[in-house]
């Protein structure tokens, strides 16, 4: 008799036990897209597709972004936020409330700036799993990546 108010109380306790990761990628512009990265947009939005559903998709820009660039990639389903200064406050600020407030259940942050380490690393605190995406081997970086649960590297293909 009682099996069908258990079942309801597990689908309100846990709503979707299958559904896929909620991801958050958080891409900092200024470091990831330089001519000696071959970074895609779509190469960014595929390897945050591959960790999971994508709940929130942003890429962070100074004032000196090309509308060429902005406009690419509002048109791929990035949030574009662009900052009158350094970016990676406003994007360390951003990625930290997003993992504390249970929007997304994967935090990834493409760049090479040492800068997101805490941020990665606070994340991991609050349960977020934590993925370090680097543009390209030469753009590695290794405090990043061994901040993280799991890093990617975006390699130009051949």
């Amino acid at each position: 008799m009682f099996d069908h108010v258990r079942a309801r109380l597990a689908q309100l306790v846990d709503p979707q036990p299958d559904a896929e990761p909620a991801v958050g990628l958080f891409v900092d512009g200024p470091n990831v897209f330089r001519d000696e990265f071959d970074v895609d947009l779509d190469d960014l939005r595929d390897a945050a597709r591959d960790l999971g559903r994508i709940g929130v998709i942003r890429l962070y820009l100074d004032e000196h972004a090309t509308p060429g660039l902005i406009q690419a990639a509002e048109a791929r389903g990035f949030e574009v936020i662009v900052t009158s200064g350094d970016v990676d406050v406003k994007l360390a600020v951003d990625a930290t409330a997003f993992a504390g407030d249970g929007t997304i259940d994967r935090l990834a942050i493409a760049s090479r700036d040492t800068d997101f380490k805490p941020v990665l690393e606070h994340a991991g605190t609050v349960g977020v799993e934590t993925i370090a995406i680097a543009p390209g081997s030469y753009g590695r970086s290794d405090a990043l990546r061994n901040a993280a649960d799991e890093a990617v590297t975006l390699e130009p293909e051949p």
